[in-house]
């Protein structure tokens, strides 16, 4: 009779752990699912998918199987920062129609940074959070010497908008956004100093107002503020496009990743701005070759996201 009582206590007990754990289990979160839905934002020459290869080469689906709910945008490959802002907003408001959330987090790469940050700026009752990635926040002098060396209205000019209006085309077919409207000298305007300092005075929250420091976390449109960037060129010898990064990084008198320098990349919270990382690694890209003793750049957006997750975004 002892025995009997014994065995069914013991059942029992191991009903009710196992009942308990499966109450855990339901509710607990997954390490990256935010409370709102994540949008990643494509930088210059950018596209969500381009003949089955991802702009944030597997960092989506990185993100998506431990809980985050993941959206890329596609906005036009080359034009103003204001334009492609205003093409993002729709996007914003489509997800949030979709998933019924009342805000998304944004997360923009190179010059998807200051195109998230004009959501942000014009309508923050929609955005939680917005993150720059080796963003262009304070411009890049790989734009300064471009539109410093081809003068306006030349042939050279005409030349280069040529082979850039041929190259969005392209990508625009590939990644089915060819009705997308194309300016390629809107963006290069946008990105140089100049350019990215007129339109901070416009959309200025998160930038710093020191030259190499942080902006505010919180700033006054509620909105929280991160960045993170890399300052290496060449990461990877198996890499095609090292030896471009390197000789574009020659042309800056800081630190950089090939086409943004460390400061001009800082907005909000600087989570880290010396990852041994070029402006490609920083999106997985070329197809994940990345420097061999450095952080998976997928890890990165993992982290990111949980710290979103824990900041109740």
């Amino acid at each position: 009779m002892k025995q009997l009582i014994v065995l069914l206590t013991l059942c029992f007990a191991a009903v009710t752990c196992q009942a308990s754990t499966s109450a855990n289990n339901a509710t607990q979160k997954g390490y990256t699912e935010t409370q709102y839905p994540i949008v990643l934002v494509h930088g210059l020459f950018g596209f969500d998918s381009l003949a089955g290869f991802d702009y944030f080469y597997g960092i989506p689906q990185e993100l998506s199987k431990s809980g985050a709910n993941v959206y890329v945008a596609q906005i036009s490959a080359t034009n103003s920062s204001e334009l492609r802002g205003e093409q993002l907003l729709l996007q914003v408001e489509e997800v949030l129609a979709v998933t019924g959330a009342e805000k998304v987090n944004l997360i923009g790469h190179s010059h998807g940074g200051p195109t998230a940050r004009y959501v942000a700026s014009v309508a923050p009752q929609y955005v939680a959070s917005v993150t720059s990635i080796g963003g262009v926040n304070k411009g890049s002098t790989v734009a300064d010497i471009m539109r410093g060396t081809i003068p306006e209205g030349s042939l050279p000019e005409g030349i280069a908008v040529k082979l850039a209006g041929g190259l969005t085309t392209l990508i625009g077919l590939l990644s089915g956004g060819s009705d997308l409207p194309q300016d390629p000298l809107a963006s290069l305007e946008a990105l140089t100093t100049a350019g990215s300092l007129a339109f901070n005075q416009k959309y200025p929250e998160g930038i710093p107002t020191s030259d190499c420091g942080d902006g505010d976390w919180v700033a006054d449109n509620g909105v929280y503020y991160y960045s993170w960037t890399g300052t290496s060129n060449y990461t990877n010898i198996l890499d095609p496009i090292d030896p471009a990064m390197l000789i574009l990084g020659f042309a800056f008198d800081e630190p950089n990743d090939g086409l943004v320098g460390q400061c001009s990349s800082h907005l909000g919270k600087v989570i880290r701005d010396d990852y041994k990382m070029n402006h490609l690694d920083e999106i997985n890209g070329l197809l994940g070759i990345h420097h061999l003793f450095e952080t998976d750049p997928k890890t990165l957006y993992r982290q990111h996201a949980n710290r979103l997750q824990l900041q109740g975004l």
